[in-house]
């Protein structure tokens, strides 16, 4: 168990002073600047490479593989996306006068928001940190990020390489618990991004609202999954599992639950079993000694899931596989379960960890009007190969994202909008979404030789009440 220290607040004070100068000189920066900076960023990520298995081993037992897979190659392949595109995203646009607005020249400038916050979360602790740091070097704003308190190991080499690279006026790294987080927010940052769960967006947004700070709040909740009687069973499966235990579940996208038509519910399971088996071991005891299976982030975290597995249990709900928990391991075994009642626990929270509910469907209705029922989750997947109900699920429910026969990737496509809708978050991140995240759209108008206005000023004739009245019959058919 690790103390936490909170940071100095004249400390805290003193680092967003300093950077006040600085984003004011970044508003000039070019494109050529910016992309020395994230190449500098990219190389001293991979250079710490055995590093970071050392410190993610320490922290979150997480296999080598996975922290290539989850952690460094997002990063890396954000950074290549944003030097790719960078020059073309800050182009100023050039957009054609309306026909009000005839006899101007209009154009979409980029700049910089300024000074920006990024607060990270534990169970992806460099993903979703230099992620978005990416975004903002990209658009030019100086940066002070405050990673989890529960990472300590992972935590000391971000800061130590946050400050190799970067100037503490540019970019600098803050640890420390809730106190910190709280002095943090009480400043007026120009942005503020947040990684985490619904229930502390809210209380970032209300502390970025006491300045009218703009946010992106990336959250969660129950995702859902639907596997139809259409579906490559095998294929959904691989997918399924591999999305649920990466990190032991500790994933924001990760599949919640799991919805199966019944007539393949049992062949479902069955290969759910084996793949487990295959994967992790066909033993209790193998399970938990599994190399390739990571932990939980805290003893706490593993007593809730121990409990709401239990009262599931208790509740009526049938044991698939898995089940054993132990709180001193920080370890959940890979956990199915089935007939799991309506009031069990784990069907109301954000599960977080390796159990998956698996529950039987006959209607592709009955589990539309479930998911509207329930708070907007950030990703939803539908595993089937008939496209009525492709195009059904799709349209009507809401989601952060929606993947078919696929599961977690949408996270890694730059070039797509990864975030939430409403309760599962606000704004989007990764590529230019993440750029245009970190910057302010300035609208720029400049006069021309001649302008319609000028045919409207008082005095108010009757002639140029009657050239509006012909204007505004006009607008409804040009």
């Amino acid at each position: 168990m690790h103390t936490t220290h909170d940071a100095d607040p004249a400390v805290i004070a003193a680092l967003f002073a300093q950077q006040a100068p600085t984003a004011l000189a970044l508003r000039c920066s070019t494109a050529r600047d910016r992309v020395a900076k994230l190449r500098r960023l990219r190389d001293a990520l991979l250079k710490r490479r055995e590093a970071w298995y050392t410190a993610f081993a320490a922290d979150l037992r997480k296999p080598p593989l996975e922290v290539d897979l989850t952690e460094l190659l997002p990063v890396v392949d954000e950074a290549r996306h944003a030097i790719a595109h960078l020059a073309r995203w800050m182009r100023p646009q050039r957009v054609w006068p309306t026909l009000t607005t005839l006899g101007t020249r209009a154009r979409v400038l980029v700049q910089p928001r300024g000074r920006c916050l990024i607060i990270g979360p534990w169970n992806y602790p460099v993903n979703t940190l230099l992620g978005p740091l990416v975004s903002a070097i990209a658009a030019g704003n100086t940066v002070i990020l405050k990673p989890s308190e529960f990472t300590p190991h992972v935590n000391a080499l971000v800061a130590e390489l946050v400050a190799e690279l970067f100037d503490p006026a540019e970019i600098t790294l803050v640890e420390g618990g809730v106190a910190t987080a709280q002095q943090l927010l009480a400043l007026p940052f120009d942005h503020v991004f947040f990684t985490g769960s619904p229930a502390v967006g809210k209380i970032v947004m209300g502390a970025a609202a006491q300045h009218l700070t703009s946010v992106t709040l990336e959250l969660g909740g129950k995702s859902p999954v639907i596997v139809d009687e259409t579906a490559d069973l095998q294929r959904a499966a691989e997918l399924i599992l591999w999305g649920k235990f990466t990190n032991a579940g500790q994933t924001c996208v990760a599949p919640d639950h799991v919805f199966v038509h019944r007539s393949v519910k049992d062949r479902f399971v069955r290969l759910c079993q084996e793949l487990i088996a295959a994967r992790y071991g066909a033993t209790d005891a193998a399970v938990a000694t599994s190399p390739d299976l990571a932990r939980m982030i805290t003893r706490r975290h593993t007593e809730r899931l121990g409990a709401l597995i239990d009262d599931a249990l208790a509740r009526g709900a049938r044991l698939l596989a898995g089940g054993r928990h132990d709180a001193a391991a920080r370890y959940v075994a890979p956990t199915l379960l089935a007939d799991v009642p309506a009031d069990a626990r784990i069907g109301a929270e954000e599960i977080f960890g390796p159990v998956l509910p698996v529950e039987a469907f006959d209607a592709i209705d009955d589990v539309v009007r479930r998911i509207n029922a329930q708070p907007k989750p950030l990703a939803l997947y539908l595993f089937s190969h008939h496209r009525p109900t492709q195009a059904k699920v799709t349209a009507q429910t809401s989601s952060g994202g929606i993947c078919l026969n696929h599961c977690v990737q949408q996270y890694a496509h730059g070039g797509l909008p990864f975030g939430g809708v409403n309760h599962s978050g606000i704004g989007s991140a990764h590529g230019v979404f993440g750029f245009k995240a970190f910057s302010h759209e300035r609208a720029c108008l400049a006069s021309g030789r001649w302008m319609v206005l000028s045919l409207f000023y008082p005095p108010y004739t009757a002639r140029k009440n009657r050239l509006s009245a012909a204007l505004l019959r006009a607008l409804r058919w040009v």
